[in-house]
Protein backbone atom coordinates (compact mmCIF):
# COMPACT_ATOMS: atom_id res chain seq x y z
CA UNK A 1 0.00 0.00 0.00
CA UNK A 2 1.40 3.36 -1.07
CA UNK A 3 -0.68 6.27 0.14
CA UNK A 4 0.60 9.79 0.24
CA UNK A 5 0.84 11.63 3.90
CA UNK A 6 -1.96 13.90 2.49
CA UNK A 7 -4.71 10.77 2.30
CA UNK A 8 -3.61 9.68 5.47
CA UNK A 9 -5.82 9.83 8.71
CA UNK A 10 -5.02 8.66 11.87
CA UNK A 11 -8.43 7.07 14.10
CA UNK A 12 -7.36 7.30 17.68
CA UNK A 13 -9.28 5.05 20.24
CA UNK A 14 -8.98 5.05 23.99
CA UNK A 15 -9.03 7.04 27.38
CA UNK A 16 -10.45 10.34 27.30
CA UNK A 17 -7.86 12.81 28.19
CA UNK A 18 -4.83 11.51 26.80
CA UNK A 19 -6.97 11.07 23.42
CA UNK A 20 -6.88 15.00 23.57
CA UNK A 21 -3.18 15.59 24.84
CA UNK A 22 -1.89 13.08 22.43
CA UNK A 23 -3.94 14.46 19.45
CA UNK A 24 -2.40 18.33 20.72
CA UNK A 25 0.63 17.05 20.47
CA UNK A 26 0.15 15.71 17.07
CA UNK A 27 -1.25 18.83 15.93
CA UNK A 28 1.83 21.13 17.30
CA UNK A 29 4.47 19.23 15.87
CA UNK A 30 5.65 20.72 12.20
CA UNK A 31 6.04 17.90 10.41
CA UNK A 32 2.57 16.54 9.49
CA UNK A 33 -0.59 18.75 9.38
CA UNK A 34 -3.42 16.99 11.51
CA UNK A 35 -7.08 18.04 11.69
CA UNK A 36 -8.82 17.29 14.79
CA UNK A 37 -12.02 16.35 14.66
CA UNK A 38 -13.07 15.40 18.47
CA UNK A 39 -16.46 13.76 18.44
CA UNK A 40 -17.21 15.61 22.05
CA UNK A 41 -16.62 19.02 20.46
CA UNK A 42 -18.58 17.79 17.48
CA UNK A 43 -21.88 16.85 19.13
CA UNK A 44 -21.67 19.68 21.63
CA UNK A 45 -21.33 22.40 18.87
CA UNK A 46 -23.81 21.02 17.17
CA UNK A 47 -26.32 21.25 20.22
CA UNK A 48 -24.64 24.67 20.95
CA UNK A 49 -25.38 25.97 17.68
CA UNK A 50 -28.82 24.45 16.89
CA UNK A 51 -30.45 24.43 19.67
CA UNK A 52 -29.10 27.41 22.06
CA UNK A 53 -31.95 30.13 21.56
CA UNK A 54 -34.57 27.66 21.78
CA UNK A 55 -36.86 27.54 24.84
CA UNK A 56 -38.48 23.69 25.72
CA UNK A 57 -41.97 23.88 26.90
CA UNK A 58 -40.87 20.60 29.04
CA UNK A 59 -37.81 19.01 30.46
CA UNK A 60 -36.77 15.86 28.87
CA UNK A 61 -34.49 13.76 29.94
CA UNK A 62 -30.86 13.56 29.04
CA UNK A 63 -31.38 9.78 28.02
CA UNK A 64 -34.62 10.17 26.02
CA UNK A 65 -31.98 12.84 24.16
CA UNK A 66 -29.51 10.54 23.58
CA UNK A 67 -31.70 7.79 22.48
CA UNK A 68 -33.38 10.10 19.71
CA UNK A 69 -30.06 12.09 18.24
CA UNK A 70 -26.98 10.68 19.21
CA UNK A 71 -26.98 7.53 16.54
CA UNK A 72 -27.58 10.25 14.13
CA UNK A 73 -24.90 12.76 14.95
CA UNK A 74 -22.53 10.25 15.65
CA UNK A 75 -22.93 9.22 11.77
CA UNK A 76 -22.69 12.80 10.59
CA UNK A 77 -19.64 12.72 13.08
CA UNK A 78 -18.03 9.49 10.74
CA UNK A 79 -19.37 11.33 7.41
CA UNK A 80 -17.38 14.50 8.32
CA UNK A 81 -14.17 12.43 9.04
CA UNK A 82 -14.58 10.66 6.19
CA UNK A 83 -15.23 14.05 3.56
CA UNK A 84 -11.90 15.79 5.26
CA UNK A 85 -10.08 12.50 4.44
CA UNK A 86 -11.43 12.47 0.97
CA UNK A 87 -10.20 16.04 0.70
CA UNK A 88 -6.59 14.68 1.13
CA UNK A 89 -6.63 16.39 5.19
CA UNK A 90 -4.90 14.61 7.79
CA UNK A 91 -7.76 13.83 10.34
CA UNK A 92 -7.04 12.84 14.03
CA UNK A 93 -10.42 11.25 15.00
CA UNK A 94 -10.96 11.53 18.62
CA UNK A 95 -13.51 9.37 19.74
CA UNK A 96 -13.99 6.23 21.98
CA UNK A 97 -16.61 3.24 20.24
CA UNK A 98 -18.78 2.97 22.81
CA UNK A 99 -21.11 0.21 21.09
CA UNK A 100 -21.63 -2.54 19.02
CA UNK A 101 -23.82 -0.04 16.20
CA UNK A 102 -21.56 2.18 16.56
CA UNK A 103 -18.40 0.00 15.86
CA UNK A 104 -20.25 -1.24 12.75
CA UNK A 105 -20.70 1.88 11.20
CA UNK A 106 -17.29 2.92 11.56
CA UNK A 107 -16.40 0.16 10.02
CA UNK A 108 -18.65 0.86 7.09
CA UNK A 109 -17.38 4.19 6.94
CA UNK A 110 -13.98 3.74 7.25
CA UNK A 111 -13.20 0.35 5.53
CA UNK A 112 -11.96 2.01 2.23
CA UNK A 113 -9.94 4.74 3.80
CA UNK A 114 -6.19 4.86 5.45
CA UNK A 115 -6.65 4.30 8.26
CA UNK A 116 -4.16 4.15 11.01
CA UNK A 117 -6.09 2.36 14.14
CA UNK A 118 -4.11 3.39 17.40
CA UNK A 119 -5.53 1.42 20.73
CA UNK A 120 -4.64 3.77 23.66
CA UNK A 121 -4.22 1.45 26.68
CA UNK A 122 -4.65 2.13 30.46
CA UNK A 123 -5.74 0.17 32.93
CA UNK A 124 -9.17 0.20 34.28
CA UNK A 125 -7.86 1.25 37.68
CA UNK A 126 -5.61 4.29 36.18
CA UNK A 127 -8.87 4.97 34.08
CA UNK A 128 -11.18 5.19 37.61
CA UNK A 129 -8.20 7.11 38.85
CA UNK A 130 -8.17 10.23 36.17
CA UNK A 131 -11.91 10.18 36.04
CA UNK A 132 -11.94 11.47 39.23
CA UNK A 133 -9.05 13.61 39.15
CA UNK A 134 -10.38 15.10 36.12
CA UNK A 135 -13.67 16.07 37.29
CA UNK A 136 -15.44 16.85 34.29
CA UNK A 137 -16.43 12.99 33.58
CA UNK A 138 -19.48 11.68 35.07
CA UNK A 139 -18.08 9.64 37.96
CA UNK A 140 -18.49 5.22 37.19
CA UNK A 141 -18.53 6.10 32.95
CA UNK A 142 -14.80 5.33 32.59
CA UNK A 143 -15.58 1.34 34.62
CA UNK A 144 -18.79 1.32 32.64
CA UNK A 145 -17.79 1.69 29.60
CA UNK A 146 -14.17 -0.01 30.02
CA UNK A 147 -14.70 -3.77 28.40
CA UNK A 148 -17.01 -2.47 25.74
CA UNK A 149 -14.02 -0.10 24.37
CA UNK A 150 -10.94 -2.04 25.29
CA UNK A 151 -12.87 -5.05 23.59
CA UNK A 152 -11.37 -4.38 20.03
CA UNK A 153 -7.76 -6.04 19.93
CA UNK A 154 -6.63 -5.25 16.51
CA UNK A 155 -4.43 -2.04 16.03
CA UNK A 156 -1.62 -0.85 14.07
CA UNK A 157 -0.28 0.80 16.84
CA UNK A 158 -0.68 0.70 20.63
CA UNK A 159 0.68 3.19 22.94
CA UNK A 160 0.59 2.65 26.75
CA UNK A 161 -0.28 5.71 28.57
CA UNK A 162 0.80 4.72 31.70
CA UNK A 163 4.31 3.98 30.54
CA UNK A 164 4.60 6.94 27.95
CA UNK A 165 3.41 10.68 28.19
CA UNK A 166 1.29 12.47 25.22
CA UNK A 167 4.48 13.69 23.54
CA UNK A 168 5.85 10.03 23.32
CA UNK A 169 2.68 8.70 21.95
CA UNK A 170 2.60 11.17 19.57
CA UNK A 171 6.07 10.70 18.28
CA UNK A 172 5.55 7.01 18.21
CA UNK A 173 2.61 7.63 16.28
CA UNK A 174 4.46 9.76 13.95
CA UNK A 175 7.49 7.46 13.70
CA UNK A 176 4.46 4.53 12.63
CA UNK A 177 3.36 7.19 9.96
CA UNK A 178 6.85 7.84 8.71
CA UNK A 179 8.04 4.29 8.47
CA UNK A 180 5.21 3.73 5.43
CA UNK A 181 4.27 -0.10 7.44
CA UNK A 182 0.76 -0.55 5.82
CA UNK A 183 -2.59 0.09 8.03
CA UNK A 184 -3.94 -3.21 8.14
CA UNK A 185 -5.78 -3.35 11.49
CA UNK A 186 -8.86 -1.70 10.57
CA UNK A 187 -9.61 -4.12 7.21
CA UNK A 188 -8.99 -7.45 9.73
CA UNK A 189 -12.12 -5.85 12.19
CA UNK A 190 -15.32 -7.72 11.49
CA UNK A 191 -18.87 -6.75 12.21
CA UNK A 192 -20.42 -7.30 15.48
CA UNK A 193 -23.78 -8.24 16.10
CA UNK A 194 -26.36 -5.81 16.89
CA UNK A 195 -29.17 -6.59 19.36
CA UNK A 196 -32.37 -4.85 18.82
CA UNK A 197 -34.43 -3.60 21.81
Amino acid sequence: MNITLSERYAKLIGEGDRKTSISNELINQKEILFHHLSIDVFIKNFFKHKFSDIEPTREVDEHVIAQIMFDSLVSMYYSTVKLFSKMGLNVIVDTAIENDKWFNECLDVFFDQPTLFIGIICSKEELIRREQIRGDRKIGLAASQFNTVYSIDEYDLKVNIEKMNPIECAEKTLSFIKSNKEYLAFKKLSKRNVCVS
